[in-house]
């Protein structure tokens, strides 16, 4: 499980984070928009110049663009909830995953690569 961080570190140093956007890098940008529509479930909820974007969280979003020289780099996890029926889904819809881990912790986990090799993982908390 994640522990919060106390509020008197939250934003120190840099003010106040508002939001978060984790950029994933993609040698084809129709390919990986096709890829992530499927990761995610939907297309993209909005597209800002060549990035399109994934609301992920109230404050958090996932966006992909094009960068051949940078695609494979991303390390991403995704807190979830109901990650049987999310891998099922993805299955269904041909994409793999690694076997699913579960930490001393009774979290549980699960990495999903893209095409590119860009790393998502998937984490749910135990009940």
């Amino acid at each position: 499980m994640i522990h919060s961080v106390r509020a008197a570190h939250y934003g120190s140093g840099m003010g106040t984070v508002t939001q978060v956007f984790c950029g994933v890098p993609v040698t084809d940008r129709a390919a990986g928009l096709e890829w992530f529509a499927t990761f995610f479930g939907r297309p993209a909820d909005e597209v800002v110049g060549t990035e399109a974007l994934w609301q992920v969280g109230e404050t958090a979003w996932v966006f992909v663009d094009e960068h051949p020289e940078r695609a494979g780099g991303a390390l991403i996890t995704l807190g979830v909830e109901g990650l049987d029926d999310i891998l099922g889904r993805l299955a269904d819809n041909g994409v793999s995953h690694e076997p699913v881990e579960t930490y001393e912790n009774g979290v549980r986990h699960v990495v999903v690569v893209d095409p590119d090799g860009n790393s998502l993982s998937l984490a749910e908390a135990p009940d």
